[in-house]
């Protein structure tokens, strides 16, 4: 992967003071590729080829921090997102969040997780289902993260 994503942390003082080391999301020499399927190339030479999207992509986060990362187009930084969360599983490294290692937690432990975190990517607008409402989108939320008991309750909040 030749194109580079670029860390960016904000700090104030007061966060600095309030969080010293007080980390929050921690990614230690992640790393994802996907396969590329080319069954002629394989059959050739035996050799399974792989995407480099993130390759040892090491940050950490604190309490009262701002984080962004900055990239060119398909530099890695949406699967960096997706890892942080585990959204993806990554192919090797280690994720952190709040002190508890996340890397392999099941799906139902990581729900309980989700709930606490929240990447915001670069264009909230094309990240949004143009076919979907606002509305169905946030009861969406609801209903994944068992915050609501029925419709009504759904449609109420």
């Amino acid at each position: 992967m030749t194109d580079q994503i670029q860390v960016q942390n904000v700090t104030t003082p007061e966060s600095i003071a309030e969080s010293n080391t007080d980390v929050l999301l921690s990614l230690q020499h992640v790393k994802k590729y996907f396969p590329v399927k080319q069954e002629f190339f394989e059959s050739l030479f035996g050799e399974k080829q792989y995407v480099r999207a993130v390759d040892d992509v090491s940050f950490e986060v604190r309490r009262g921090e701002v984080f962004g990362l900055a990239g060119e187009s398909g530099s890695g930084k949406t699967t960096t997102g997706r890892l942080a969360i585990r959204l993806l599983e990554p192919t090797s490294g280690d994720i952190f969040f709040d002190g508890m290692r996340i890397t392999h937690l099941k799906e139902s432990q990581l729900r309980k997780l989700r709930r606490r975190m929240q990447p915001i990517f670069q264009d909230p607008f094309a990240s949004m289902n143009p076919r979907m409402s606002i509305g169905t989108g946030i009861a969406h939320g609801l209903k994944i993260h068992h915050l609501t008991q029925n419709a009504l309750e759904t449609r109420q909040r």
